[in-house]
């Protein structure tokens, strides 16, 4: 431990990194009543804190070990951190990455001078190809976590942080991959300043650190969860363990839910987008801070943004359920004209932030909806008692995984024997009572029959219907349609609609 210290103390980290800010998140403060930190990682030359163990690592070792080159086996922010590195030293640095890499981490990686080797369709069969070329080629193999050197680089974090916050802090949410970072800051933190509880987070499918202080060592997981790809660690290293054992004061695992909520928080204070392992520590800090006992500030640390752009779509989908402000619930309501209409009544004022429907050819219907939260779980859970209460069976979906990554989309299908649908598009107006209004103006024997709507926090909200209408009522539908005055287009003869919904 005193060795860790000594060398965290003594780092030349800052020839590549820089000292990040340690900013304020005025909302979340005062959600939780205690000032609320993040440690900006993410603002480092390759977005991320990993080039600090990397350079501490290269500038341990001797002129002639960097004269042969350095080699390690990464598809993320290690590979990026040691190729920046080793340019900026002049020295040679083999990535081995494994096929299934995004081409813009490849390229990434090409761009700061990194000389690429793509081996193998898994990490473990890039990390067996690198420690062969190591051999083969003479090369140090420089280690993502588990090496004492890239601990002390990470610490120098604890040490910023320490220095800062000169008030009290109550606790530092350390986030756990291999756990570089959460023993380099917790061996800095628990030997200066004792009293700060140290909590380290975890994705709830890759809690691989929680797992080897369960089992006295580390110990492999079966399979890791890949959301947070950053910190979807198999196995604990050795040596964080030993550092982590004796100075973490407790650990909590967060859900994607939380993670994608925790990522939303991160850009609504600073505009940033975090990638979701740099995002984990805010996450278990939103859920364990709460039961925090002693007065102080509450850190997180931001550890990187290297996001691939196509997942941000996933995150904003999430992002309401890990902030317990959406319920995801299938409700059964009677297959009958103006059953629809009485249910959106019976919601009132509340915000409708999703509704998936397909009309059943018997007496009851399945719906999927979201409902707008302003109270979480106890909201949640008056709303689903009076839904009962008026006669309808509900279940709960908002911590069904299967929903909600698939069968929200998947609501509808053709309907045998269906007659006289149309299917229009809209731009409802976001705004309470846009709905209510369009389906107060159905004639009676105009029946909806499909409807789909999500919220995308637009000013307009994108819904597609299907309505019944008698062939001698359809000049009076697009009379009533004008009249309301919400932009529409008929899609009736969609090669897509004809395709996968139209009645048989």
């Amino acid at each position: 431990m005193h060795e860790i210290i000594r060398s965290i103390l003594s780092s030349s980290v800052y020839d590549v990194a820089v000292e990040t800010p340690l900013e304020k998140m005025g909302p979340l403060s005062d959600k939780l009543s205690r000032p609320v930190f993040l440690k900006r990682e993410d603002l480092q030359p390759v977005f991320s804190f990993k080039l600090r163990g990397a350079y501490n690592k290269l500038a341990a070792l001797t002129e002639a070990e960097r004269q042969k080159g350095v080699i390690c086996a990464s598809a993320g922010n290690h590979a990026q951190g040691l190729a920046y590195c080793a340019t900026r030293m002049g020295t040679r640095a083999v990535i081995v990455m494994p096929t299934t890499t995004p081409s813009i981490k490849v390229e990434a990686v090409k761009r700061l001078g990194g000389e690429v080797v793509i081996k193998g369709d898994s990490f473990d069969d890039a990390r067996i190809h690198a420690l062969a070329l190591c051999e083969k080629e003479n090369l140090t193999f420089v280690h993502p976590y588990d090496d004492p050197q890239v601990i002390a680089g990470q610490g120098t974090i604890g040490v910023e942080i320490l220095r800062q916050h000169g008030g009290p802090i109550a606790a530092i949410y350390l986030p756990i991959g291999g756990g570089g970072l959460a023993a380099g800051v917790a061996a800095y933190a628990k030997f200066l300043r004792p009293d700060i509880k140290l909590i380290g987070v975890e994705p709830e499918d890759a809690a691989s650190m929680k797992a080897a202080l369960a089992a006295g060592r580390p110990v492999p997981l079966n399979e890791v969860g890949i959301f947070a790809d950053g910190v979807a660690v198999k196995q604990a290293g050795a040596h964080t363990f030993d550092i982590l054992k004796d100075t973490l004061d407790d650990i909590v695992t967060v859900s994607t839910d939380e993670i994608c909520a925790a990522i939303k928080d991160v850009f609504e204070h600073t505009r940033a987008i975090a990638e979701p392992a740099g995002a984990v520590s805010l996450a278990g800090l939103r859920k364990h801070a709460p039961t925090l006992d002693a007065r102080g500030a509450a850190i997180a640390i931001c550890s990187g943004a290297n996001i691939n752009f196509d997942r941000l779509r996933h995150v904003a989908e999430r992002a309401e359920l890990g902030e317990r402000a959406e319920a995801v619930l299938a409700v059964t309501i009677p297959e009958k004209p103006g059953a629809y209409r009485a249910f959106i009544r019976l919601m009132g004022a509340r915000a409708i932030t999703e509704f998936n429907y397909r009309i059943a050819l018997g007496s009851s219907a399945n719906i999927f909806v979201g409902i707008g939260l302003k109270r979480g779980e106890a909201e949640k859970a008056e709303i689903i008692a009076m839904l009962r209460d008026h006669g309808h069976k509900v279940l709960d979906l908002s911590d069904n995984e299967v929903a909600k990554l698939h069968i929200r989309y998947m609501v509808g299908g053709r309907v045998e024997g269906l007659e006289n649908e149309l299917l229009y598009r809209f731009e409802f107006p976001e705004r309470p009572g846009a709905l209510l209004r369009f389906l107060e103006g159905l004639a009676p024997d105009w029946n909806i029959s499909l409807f789909h709507y999500r919220n995308h926090g637009s000013d307009y909200g994108r819904v597609l219907t299907g309505v019944q209408v008698p062939p001698d009522e359809r000049d009076a539908f697009e009379a009533y349609l004008d009249t309301l005055g919400y932009a529409h287009w008929d899609e009736s003869e969609n090669p897509a609609y004809s395709m996968f919904l139209a009645p048989a």
